[in-house]
């Protein structure tokens, strides 16, 4: 047994109230000092970034997991704060328990947000339910958060069992509108997309190239969730064409929302709330 790590809000301090000093973005010049070699974009793509148009209007933001950089991840309270917070949607992870609950939590074991130790499959839901998630919090159940908070949600799964589990749910509760299925494996996708008809499904990639935007196709997914630090304006234009949404993660830091709003993109999965009100206006 060990005891949990509390989250930390000086990330959070430090990436969106620290005054700028040096290397500040106040010109649509400053771009090309700030982005990757080849990711920015030009014309009227660059001029709409900048300027703040209908782009910064549709921008969604969402918290990861809730708000894990400042409270427990993916517990009752995280998410209750990120709803809080105004937040657009609420991504969370989902596993299942030995005894077929759907339960939320990113890793396969309990070991590092839990006191406990061991695989979630090799526990009941009553053994989850024993174990402290974080500043006395639980391992909540997916239905417990659907009751807990209204906001859109992101449910990610990660495996064809865990599919299975959420489309019961989302047929029982009628959830087709309110949850969109994320999931890092194409199988996943493809088997919630012939399970719930009409279900809106995102592919997860942390290494990709181009070929990404094929794999998402592939399983009638309608939005990439891309590691911003493997982006290019090459896989961008290829998923516009295919017309397919784009949201980077995790996005953090100034840097980073300068580059997800620079590239406009739909939106960014983040660790704190305060990307709510700063991606408005960095551009």
């Amino acid at each position: 047994m060990r005891s949990v790590t509390e989250p930390s809000c000086s990330l959070a301090a430090h990436a969106f109230t620290t005054p700028c000093t040096t290397g500040c973005i106040t010109r649509p010049d400053d771009y090309a000092a700030a982005l990757p070699r080849g990711a920015l974009p030009s014309g009227h793509a660059a001029r709409a970034a900048v300027d703040g148009s209908e782009s910064t209007l549709n921008f969604l933001t969402i918290g990861h997991r809730g708000i894990m950089g400042v409270e427990p991840e993916n517990t009752l309270r995280s998410f209750v704060a990120a709803q809080q917070a105004g937040l657009d949607l609420i991504e969370l992870d989902l596993h299942l328990s030995k005894d077929g609950a759907l339960v939320v939590m990113h890793d396969a074991d309990v070991d590092r947000t839990t006191d406990g130790a061991g695989a979630i499959a090799d526990k009941t839901l009553a053994e989850l339910r024993a174990l402290d998630a974080g500043r006395g919090e639980r391992v909540p159940t997916f239905e417990e958060v659907l009751d807990a908070v209204k906001a859109p949600l992101q449910a990610e799964i990660k495996d064809v069992a865990a599919a299975r589990a959420l489309a019961e749910v989302m047929h029982r509760r009628d959830l087709v509108s309110r949850v969109e299925v994320l999931s890092f494996h194409d199988e996943a996708l493809a088997e919630i997309a012939r399970l719930v008809p009409g279900v809106r499904t995102a592919l997860v990639a942390s290494r990709y190239g181009t070929d990404v935007v094929e794999r998402a196709t592939a399983v009638g997914a309608t939005t990439l969730v891309l590691n911003i630090r493997r982006i290019t304006l090459e896989i961008v234009e290829h998923a516009r064409k295919a017309d397919l949404k784009i949201i980077g993660w995790v996005v953090n830091t100034q840097d980073h929302l300068r580059l997800v709003r620079a590239l406009q993109l739909d939106g960014a999965t983040t660790d704190y709330p305060e990307i709510k009100r700063t991606g408005r206006f960095t551009a």
